[in-house]
């Protein structure tokens, strides 16, 4: 997912940032969300297990993100993902990698 500066021509479009609020959204159509569970809330540094969401449920955003956005996530990394904030972070680096 690219987007475009004013002015900047399409041939230089940069990937767009990939945000919590992103995150939120595919944690909610993947996997659904637990009762009980704000997500809506600083959900950033809270940890995935708390959140409602174990190892297999974590792959499954992650087969989420690569579909959506051709990002391709390592399941040996993937597994060791804790929280929002750093899912986040590992997107990014992929995506500023040209991994998406």
């Amino acid at each position: 997912m690219t987007t475009t500066t004013p002015g900047t021509p399409p041939d230089e479009a940069v990937p767009r940032a990939f945000t919590l609020d992103d995150l939120r959204r595919i944690m909610r159509v993947s996997v659904g969300v637990e009762e009980g569970v704000d997500l809506d809330g600083d959900i950033a540094d809270v940890e995935f297990d708390d959140l409602g969401y174990d190892s297999l449920a974590v792959l499954e955003l992650a087969g989420h993100v690569k579909r959506e956005y051709g990002v391709p996530l390592p399941e040996e990394v993937v597994v060791e993902l804790r929280t929002p904030a750093l899912a986040v972070q590992l997107i990014n680096a992929r995506l500023a990698e040209g991994r998406g």
